[in-house]
């Protein structure tokens, strides 16, 4: 077994979707960022990166690749999945929190899971997403952006 964590930030930007785990989010301000600026995803990657010793998702999808520009952080997921299982690994659980002072997230929670164990191939049981704020506290409060933490469990296949 090896457990892994992720960390991921992103500030606000005008004319921008706000995409977390996967799920557009209604508000008035998205992510900034050379893909989706799914932070949520982003912490999961490097979590389960991390987990097996792999790097960041950084060294896998550099900001300066053109190819990368914009695209579907599920996607990102999906290939660390892949990337996962070709060295032997299968997932545990994940676990995640996403900071966000606003937009509440709680509907969109479930939705959140969902795609995160799909992508990953694992049961939604197996999937935890949380939301919390800072009180108005830090970079999340003061609504500059939101960021996510994540951690999970890997095991070697057999």
């Amino acid at each position: 077994m090896r457990i892994g964590h992720g960390y991921d930030v992103h500030r606000f930007a005008e004319n921008r979707r706000l995409v977390l785990g996967g799920v557009e989010v209604p508000y008035e301000l998205g992510l900034l960022g050379h893909s989706d600026a799914d932070v949520l995803l982003h912490a999961v990657c490097d979590a389960l990166l991390g987990a097996a010793a792999l790097g960041d998702i950084g060294k896998h999808f550099p900001d300066n690749c053109e190819q990368y520009k914009n695209i579907d952080s599920r996607i990102l997921l999906r290939n660390v999945v892949a990337l996962l299982k070709e060295k032997g690994y299968g997932i545990g659980n994940i676990d995640a929190t996403v900071i966000a002072q606003k937009p509440k997230l709680a509907p969109y929670i479930s939705d959140m899971v969902k795609n995160i164990a799909d992508d990953c191939g694992i049961p939604c049981e197996d999937v935890n997403v949380k939301a919390t704020t800072e009180e108005g506290l830090g970079f999340t409060g003061e609504l500059l952006g939101i960021s996510s933490h994540a951690v999970c469990i890997i095991y070697k296949l057999k």
